[in-house]
């Protein structure tokens, strides 16, 4: 397996702010066990219905770095408070050794010459 060419830790969650989360039964019977709760009780609480698509997607929070993000990221530290029970999606991504947001990052650090504009490895 190819290791990498990304580090999340060095990110302030873009993928988290995907405006369309999209869940599955099964991740929200994963999200429920990890809350204690009900199947139905956390689609009610965690999900929404997307009208147009008639799918189930995360709901979400404002935050100041984006108009909003996932509702299980946590906005100090920039993390998931969900991650061992995070959806498919999450797990997934960005589905290859590169992540597109992490080459953003190191783009802009590069050329605004700023060593605090997010660190990156």
């Amino acid at each position: 397996m190819t290791k990498p060419a990304y580090d999340c830790s060095k990110c302030p969650a873009y993928c988290c702010s995907y405006p369309e989360i999209e869940v599955s039964k099964a991740d929200i019977a994963r999200l429920a066990r990890h809350f204690g709760v009900s199947e139905a009780l956390a689609e009610e609480r965690y999900t929404k219905l997307e009208r147009e698509d008639k799918v189930r997607i995360l709901r979400h929070r404002e935050d100041e770095h984006f108009t909003s993000v996932c509702m299980f990221l946590d906005r100090k530290e920039r993390r998931c408070t969900v991650y061992q029970s995070r959806p498919s999606t999450c797990r997934g991504y960005p589905y290859g050794p590169r992540c597109g947001y992490f080459e953003f990052l190191k783009f802009e650090r590069e050329h605004q010459d700023d060593e605090a504009f997010v660190a990156t490895t």
